[in-house]
C-alpha cells in the first residue's frame, strides 16, 4: 500500500512536476510475470523515476543498512525505502553475493519486475561501464527475459554529490526484451554469462547513446579515490 501512496500521492506528483519524465517503449514491459529491467545507472534518481513511469510495481535490491538504522531517522528511512519498492539484502560476510542472488531469483520466480543495475554502481562520469555477470545468472536461474532500459537526464536533475535535485527533463527508453532461453540450464558457465552480460550492455549503449568503457565502474572509482588521497 505504501508503494502506491508514495507513487501517486506522497512523492510521484512532485517528481512529475520537477523532472517532467517521459517514456518510450513501455509496451516492451510484460503485463504479468517475472522480468529483469536492466538499466544504466547515472544517479540515485534512477530508482525513483523508472518505477514512476511504469504501471506495474517494481522491486530493487538494496543494502540492508538502509533498513536497520536506529532511531526516528532510521524508522523513516526504512518506511521510505520499503515504500518505493526496495528489498533489503545483507551484503556483509562471505555469503552476501549468494544471498542477493537467492533473493533476486525468488522475486523473479514469484512473478515480480526486478530492477537491476548491471554496472553495480553509479557511473562516475556519465559513461557506460562494464556489466557484472550477476544479471545473467539471475535471468538463467529464474528463466526470465532481460529488458534493457536507458535512463537519460537523471544525472542532470540529480548530479553526483548533490543534496537537492534540480528541475529538468528525464527520458526513459525501454528496449525490446532480450531472450536468453537458448542458454537454458547453463547458469554458472562464466563464458555464457559474460557473453549474455556483454549483449545486455551493448543494448544499453545503443539505447542510451553513452560511450562504453570496458572497465568496472567500481574499479574506476577506487582508483580515483586513491589518486585523490595521494594528491
Amino acid at each position: 500500500m505504501l508503494y502506491w501512496w508514495s507513487k501517486f500521492v506522497l512523492i510521484g506528483p512532485l517528481l512529475r512536476l520537477y523532472c517532467r519524465p517521459t517514456i518510450e517503449g513501455v509496451e516492451h514491459v510484460p503485463e504479468r510475470g517475472g522480468a529483469i529491467l536492466a538499466s544504466n545507472h547515472l544517479a540515485v534518481a534512477d530508482s525513483f523515476l523508472l518505477p514512476l513511469q511504469l504501471k506495474r510495481r517494481m522491486t530493487f535490491l538494496a543494502k540492508s543498512e538502509y533498513f536497520t538504522e536506529a532511531g526516528l531517522k532510521g524508522f523513516v528511512k526504512k518506511q521510505f525505502f520499503t515504500g518505493v519498492g526496495q528489498v533489503p539484502v545483507d551484503r556483509s560476510g562471505g555469503n552476501a553475493a549468494q544471498a542477493a542472488m537467492d533473493t533476486a531469483v525468488r522475486l523473479l520466480r514469484e512473478g515480480n519486475l526486478l530492477g537491476i543495475y548491471p554496472e553495480g554502481t553509479r557511473s562516475p562520469d556519465g559513461r557506460l561501464y562494464k556489466g557484472k555477470t550477476g544479471v545473467a545468472r539471475m535471468a538463467l536461474e529464474a528463466s526470465v527475459p532481460v529488458i534493457p532500459v536507458a535512463m537519460i537526464g537523471t544525472d542532470k536533475v540529480n548530479p553526483i554529490g548533490s543534496t537537492l535535485w534540480r528541475p529538468g527533463h528525464v527520458h526513459v527508453k525501454i528496449g525490446e526484451p532480450l531472450d536468453f532461453s537458448r542458454y537454458e540450464g547453463m547458469a554458472g558457465d562464466r563464458f555464457i554469462e559474460r557473453s549474455m552480460t556483454d549483449e545486455i550492455m551493448y543494448s544499453l549503449m545503443e539505447l542510451s547513446g553513452q560511450t562504453y568503457v570496458d572497465l568496472y565502474a567500481a574499479s574506476v572509482k577506487e582508483k580515483a579515490e586513491r589518486d585523490r588521497k595521494a594528491a
